[in-house]
């Protein structure tokens, strides 16, 4: 089942397979609850990515320039390259994010930015430079983040892959797969940083969830 939702001067399909509704053309209440609790959590996982960043990036600052890009033989190397991937990622998904009909404000600097020529490219060769831009990226995903409306979330997403390969995805799997990326990669970094004697502390997204026991 689907319907077609206008979103600004555009319109998305918005598809509801899966859930059932009642009569009338009425959401299942189970299926309201289920859509407003969605964007507070792509906001929590957008404050998790900053929360976690910067501590991954106090924790390499403290190691010297050849520790950071020694081959360690993870997936992306070095350290250096790990972060580095990440900002190649985010930077790729973000630009496709840019297309969606909602026009983000928030990622139209996003759109000049130079596509990145492959996943394991080198943006910058210093953790001071990659430090910086990963900040300002961080923010970009915050305020993103923010501006996201429910409608939005159910939109059907076209974009290519770094293969030239064309896709339609649902826009809010595809917001989780970003988030569910940054964790996975930021998990291989505290590893190599944990290996060259740095403890980057608690990662864990449970340090961002309320405590409601004395609400």
């Amino acid at each position: 089942m689907s319907f077609r939702r206008r979103v600004g001067a555009h319109s998305c399909v918005i598809s509801l397979r899966g859930f059932t509704a009642r009569a009338a053309g009425v959401l299942n209440p189970y299926f309201l609850e289920i859509i407003m609790n969605r964007t507070e959590h792509v906001r929590l996982m957008a404050e998790y990515n900053e929360w976690m960043n910067a501590k991954l990036y106090e924790a390499a600052r403290s190691l010297p320039d050849d520790e950071l890009s020694a081959d360690r033989k993870a997936f992306f190397g070095s350290i250096l390259g790990s972060l580095n991937h990440l900002v190649v990622a985010d930077t790729i998904w973000l630009k496709r994010f840019s297309t969606h009909p909602a026009n983000y404000p928030a990622l139209l600097a996003i759109r000049d930015l130079p596509a990145p020529a492959s996943l394991d490219q080198i943006l910058f060769a210093d953790i001071q430079g990659l430090s910086r831009h990963r900040a300002l990226l961080d923010q970009m995903i915050r305020e993103w983040a923010g501006s996201i409306s429910e409608p939005d979330l159910d939109c059907v997403l076209g974009y290519s892959n770094t293969k030239g390969i064309a896709a339609r995805r649902n826009f809010y799997a595809l917001v989780v797969h970003f988030f569910n990326h940054q964790t996975h990669h930021r998990g291989q970094v505290t590893t190599l940083l944990s290996q060259a004697g740095v403890d980057v502390g608690v990662t864990d997204l449970l340090m961002l969830i309320p405590d409601e026991t004395q609400a």
